[in-house]
């Protein structure tokens, strides 16, 4: 059986399209797979239509309605998951305008679809004591204690996302000063985090005690688990967690489970604290729009609180006047 023109679209797209000319990473391209996998598993159980049998002409808007459906109903996907999702689709056939423009018509009522309005997230994130307290927690008299200590404390100091902490070599740490670690993050974009002098120092001894010859060991991933291989998401959440486990025993303000990306937030946030330009935290974190950035400064109540106690306090009081030495109100309450 020949491929069909769905199969040879799809085909370009995820594996030259996205990788090649995009420029995409290899978690994004994942992530469209991911869908269009959803989507053929959608029609193969609901709609009956084989997936080697599966046209262009078949995916209408009305099945990508129901496709969007069924993993909210069926598969109990979030709003935000849904979203996710059909901007994958999206992206699918704005290709498709460029690759088959006889099909214009037939594509556009897909991206016609919109998306669904959702609540926004609200932005926790650690409390310096919290934090503090969880960084107490590994066991500096073995390897993998001190291990966790760096990695965790690396985390945490430059902001990274998970996948830019996985991908760390030993070439990407400059102790000398200013000492910078550098990331590439979304889109295989590079930049440079400076580093604290404390983070500095633990790395130095870390990257002493765990390679030897630096020198030699330029290209090996500076985090690894104990077979030596780069470490996973799913290993850093244990490591992180393992230690946020121990800390809650010790203090109720840490949270009972702490994903990676809270340190990210955390950073964000104690940085804004500290009075540090929204430019400067939009450059650290990697993000393209300052907009992003701005989430951390809407979500910060305490800022806020203390903005608006600045704006002339003396004009509202904090005492109430004691009613019972007014007779006169007492005697008109107790006549109604």
């Amino acid at each position: 059986m020949s491929p069909t023109d769905f199969a040879k679209a799809l085909s370009h797209y995820l594996g030259i399209y996205l990788p090649g000319q995009r420029n995409l990473s290899t978690n994004t391209v994942k992530s469209y797979r991911d869908t269009f996998k959803l989507l053929l598993t959608y029609c193969q159980k609901n709609r009956s239509v084989p997936v080697e049998r599966l046209c262009l002409k078949d995916i209408d808007k009305s099945l990508v309605l129901g496709f969007l459906d069924w993993l909210e109903e069926t598969r109990h996907n979030s709003i935000s998951t849904r979203n996710q999702r059909l901007a994958c689709i999206h992206g699918f056939y704005r290709y498709m305008h460029i690759e088959d423009p006889t099909g214009l018509l037939h594509y556009q009522q897909i991206l016609s679809i919109p998306s669904k309005k959702t609540t926004a997230a609200t932005v926790s994130h650690l409390t310096p004591e919290a934090l503090k307290l969880i960084l107490a927690q590994p066991d500096t008299s073995t390897f993998s204690g001190r291990r966790d200590l760096v990695l965790l404390s690396t985390l945490y100091d430059t902001g990274a996302r998970v996948q830019e902490l996985i991908d760390l070599r030993v070439r990407d740490i400059r102790f000398d000063p200013p000492a910078i670690v550098t990331l590439t993050g979304k889109g295989r974009k590079v930049r440079q985090v400076p580093m604290s002098k404390n983070t500095e120092s633990l790395l130095t001894q870390y990257v002493c005690e765990a390679f030897g010859d630096i020198t030699g060991a330029a290209d090996q991933t500076l985090f690894y688990n104990r077979m030596r291989s780069k470490l996973t998401r799913a290993g850093i959440s244990y490591i992180l967690n393992k230690h946020v486990q121990q800390a809650c025993l010790k203090s109720s303000s840490v949270p009972k489970k702490v994903n990676p990306h809270l340190m990210r937030h955390t950073k964000a946030m104690l940085l804004l604290q500290a009075g540090v330009n929204l430019i400067y935290i939009r450059d650290l974190l990697g993000h393209v729009d300052i907009a992003t950035t701005e989430i951390y400064a809407r979500a910060d109540t305490e800022m806020k609180r203390k903005a608006i106690e600045k704006a002339y306090p003396e004009i509202i009081g904090n005492k109430l006047p004691h009613w019972t030495k007014d007779g006169n109100l007492l005697s008109w309450l107790s006549t109604l």
